[in-house]
């Protein structure tokens, strides 16, 4: 039997054993971490100690096509919180902290930021919105205003002792040598949205927080404009509160670009466009509000001059955009002044689309230059029931084809489509979609519309819940073949189609873009023309057309408009009619008529008739683009 000294020594012996094991065990994990994890964690640790930032990089400038600058960086003054200063740490930790409900009251809140959102013109919460905003990276400041006048800033400096935590850097931000000029081609920018963030390459790097095109020139090319990031790296401590900058690398700048467009001719079709609608309210066209004016390269399809009514000035959100300002912005009563009605919106084209069902009336042997109609006024080849009017209700007598395009008679028109009814071979609708009509021409800018070109199938599948109205009748044909009815064309398509006649039927791609210009170790690129479509018409049909064209403002319904111009201008006029609503007024055109440069176009929404109120505008924009004397023309017109 064992003694109670040697019972005692086999325990010792025991627990000696297990001590041994587990410094064993313990030394064995000192040399995995040392050796073989030891530059594992020191990396970590260096994170630990060392956070990096990025450096947003200056974007690109934008010009015109003759060196111009449009859009440009300035250096402002931007406030920022940042985010490691003591009691605005504590303040994040509070709200970020998921396991408890002591978030930051609003009091607390207000007496952090309260003084600091006094002298910004904001509130304390809207302050703390920026502030707290978890995906904006930890140790980034939080800019919660831009463009600050010097006089708060000297103020912040002044009393630094009561806004700790408060920085005050330059920062770039967009400057509008034209002011106002171009704003829908141009766009604007602001913060980069979730939506943005989610459908950006991961490769570019986005964060929140961070300055992005939202719309025009400044979205479609963003990728060029944006240029590359740079780095900061910052000493922490352990409390994670930055120290010092360790080293950083500054951004790339972003690479400008040079557009198509001519500011000279830019500036003298916005003022136009305005005049139009001054005339229109002169004719008792007081609902006359909105517009737009747009001139392409007839051989190019570079645009020269985009203009939309009414506009808003870009740099209104260069920082925070108040609420009350955007609902000014996309309320209806102020007419959307963000969209670009050149490429945004599509309307009845009118009697300007009689180019079109004439130059189908002549390729499929419809009719021909000299065909003479008979115009009473009243038409009622489809029945007593069903009687359709010229806009002279008196008539226009005996008329040949290529007059009635001058004096642009319905009568004509209605003869034309009345026989491709009849014919059943939909070539009216063949002819327009051959000049780009019902689908996107493919300009380098977002949100351009496909417009409509009205058919059989699309009138069955559109009434699909209404049986009774799905069958395509003579009225569809006639109606569309004077540009009215279900047809819908955008200022865009109308100008490009107008620029095909007069470019032997080749209907040009429009763009903007001229060229990006070289950046660091970047070559630049001109942008080539492409075609977008191929009209299916002869030359001959073509020269008929352009000759009944420029019948139109020499001896038709635009003539008060073009007497003693000295460039031959091939035009039409056009009054749209739009249920609920006064008439739009149209005018298209090419010039000049015998060696074809320019495409214009121009529309005021219930602006009355085109001869009047569109036409003039589109005067005065060609004069420009011709170094012709630049003047505001008064003219009567009552055609449609």
């Amino acid at each position: 039997m064992s003694t109670y000294r040697e019972d005692l020594k086999s325990r010792f012996a025991a627990l000696g054993l297990v001590v041994i094991v587990m410094l064993a065990v313990l030394l064995v994990r000192l040399w995995t971490m040392q050796v073989l994890s030891g530059e594992s964690y020191a990396a970590q640790a260096e994170n630990n100690r060392v956070r990096e930032i990025s450096l947003d990089a200056p974007r690109g400038s934008i010009y015109d096509r003759n060196g111009v600058p449009l859009v440009v960086n300035r250096a402002a003054l931007a406030v920022s919180v940042d985010p490691s200063e003591d009691t605005v740490r504590l303040l994040l930790i509070r709200s970020q902290n998921e396991d408890t409900d002591d978030d930051p009251t609003k009091r607390e809140i207000e007496e952090r930021f309260g003084a600091l959102s006094e002298l910004l013109g904001m509130t304390s919460s809207e302050v703390w919105a920026k502030v707290s905003d978890v995906r904006v990276e930890a140790l980034r400041p939080r800019v919660v205003a831009v463009d600050v006048p010097i006089g708060i800033v000297s103020q912040l400096a002044e009393r630094q002792t009561e806004f700790p935590g408060i920085e005050v850097d330059e920062i770039a931000v967009r400057e509008y040598p034209q002011g106002q000029l171009a704003a829908h081609l141009l766009g604007y920018t602001g913060e980069i949205s979730e939506e943005q963030l989610a459908g950006s390459d991961k490769n570019a790097g986005y964060e929140f927080g961070e300055i992005v095109g939202k719309t025009g020139v400044e979205a479609q090319y963003e990728n060029v404009l944006q240029g590359d990031k740079g780095w900061r790296r910052i000493e922490v401590n352990a409390s994670g509160k930055a120290q010092r900058v360790v080293n950083e690398q500054p951004p790339v700048p972003g690479r400008s670009v040079k557009l198509s467009i001519d500011i000279e001719v830019q500036r003298v079709a916005e003022k136009a466009l305005a005049d139009a609608i001054t005339e229109a309210h002169r004719q008792d066209f007081p609902n006359a509000k909105a517009g737009a004016a747009v001139v392409l390269d007839v051989k190019t399809g570079e645009v020269i001059a985009m203009a939309s009514a009414p506009t808003y000035d870009p740099s209104i959100f260069l920082g925070p955009i108040s609420t009350v300002t955007w609902e000014k912005l996309t309320d209806k009563a102020s007419e959307y002044p963000l969209n670009n009605r050149v490429i945004m919106a599509a309307y009845p084209p009118a009697s300007t689309f009689k180019a079109v069902t004439g130059l189908a009336g002549l390729e499929y042997g419809v009719t021909y230059e000299n065909k003479t109609y008979t115009c009473k006024g009243k038409w009622t080849e489809m029945g007593e029931q069903w009687p359709k009017w010229c806009w002279k209700h008196t008539g226009h007598g005996t008329i040949s084809f290529r007059t009635g395009v001058a004096q642009s008679c319905d009568v004509v028109f209605y003869e034309i489509g009345y026989e491709f009814y009849k014919r059943k071979k939909e070539e009216l609708q063949t002819m327009a979609r051959s000049f780009g009509f019902g689908a996107k021409l493919g300009i380098d800018l977002s949100g351009e519309v496909k417009g409509r070109v009205p058919d059989a199938a699309w009138k069955s599948e559109f009434n699909a819940d209404y049986p009774e109205y799905q069958m395509w009748l003579p009225g569809d044909t006639v109606n569309m073949a004077i540009g009215q009815g279900d047809l819908l064309a955008s200022p865009l398509q109308m100008a490009a189609a107008y620029g095909a006649i007069g470019n032997g039927g080749t209907v040009m791609t429009p763009h903007v873009m001229l060229e990006i210009l070289p950046g660091i170790g970047e070559d630049g690129k001109t942008y080539e023309p492409t075609v977008a479509a191929k009209a299916d018409v002869s030359e001959t049909s073509l020269a008929v057309m352009k000759r009944a064209l420029v019948d139109v403002t020499t001896k038709g319904t635009a003539l008060a408009v073009f007497r003693g111009f000295d460039v031959t201008v091939a035009g039409k006029t056009g009054t749209a009619q739009v249920a609920g609503k006064d008439d739009y007024a149209w005018f298209t055109a090419f010039a000049p008529a015998s060696d074809p440069q320019y495409a214009v176009a121009v529309v005021v929404e219930e602006g009355g008739h085109g001869g009047s109120v569109a036409g003039p505008a589109a005067r005065q924009i060609l004069a420009q683009l011709f170094g012709l004397k630049v003047e505001q023309v008064h003219a009567t017109d009552e055609s449609r």
